[in-house]
């Protein structure tokens, strides 16, 4: 038992002795290559390329100063478009606190001899609307309804502090 264990404690140590062997320090192969490579005529260098001058360009009809503040005055004065009044005292329906782009119209109904059309909301729930009914966050009143879609009259801003007319659409959807 002990000489296996002085076997194998002792091989560890064998193997290293061998492998150090081969890290001797004959270079002389080495050297020998070396010394050919520094023999070798050195290869020629590229000539550095010629910088080109730099050719301005001077764009035609762009005479004026960039720095001139007077470009930032207003010419004439916009003339503004009348605004559309909105009726504050009108009591805002259900559907109009839903952005109109998250409403979908899912078909049509005939109730009372005139056609409504079916909206679900974004939790699922289907509502029916008819013309003159509001839906939308910008005071969309409905105008028509069609079995394909209906119209609306939108409310929005006219970029001068006021309100405008726009008309919009609202298709009917397959999608769930």
């Amino acid at each position: 038992m002990i000489k296996n264990n002085f076997r194998m404690s002792s091989l560890p140590i064998v193997v290293s002795a061998l492998l150090l062997t081969g890290c001797g320090d004959n270079m002389s192969d080495l050297h020998v290559y070396m010394n050919e490579v520094k023999a070798r005529p050195p290869a020629p260098i590229e000539p550095i390329p010629a910088i080109k001058p730099y050719v301005r360009f001077i764009y035609p009809g762009h005479d004026a100063d960039p720095f001139d503040s007077t470009v930032l005055e207003a010419k004439t004065v916009a003339e503004i478009p009348e605004s559309v009044l909105i009726d504050k005292n009108r009591v805002p329906e259900f559907l109009e606190s839903f952005p109109l782009d998250s409403l979908r119209m899912v078909g049509t109904v005939f109730k009372e001899k005139e056609l409504w059309a079916l909206i679900k909301i974004p939790d699922g729930a289907v509502h029916r609307v008819k013309t003159g009914n509001y839906i939308g966050k910008n005071h969309g009143k409905i105008i028509s309804i069609k079995d394909v879609g209906l119209s609306l009259s939108e409310v929005i801003d006219n970029g001068f502090g006021g309100y405008k007319e726009h008309d919009n659409e609202l298709a009917i959807s397959t999608l769930n």
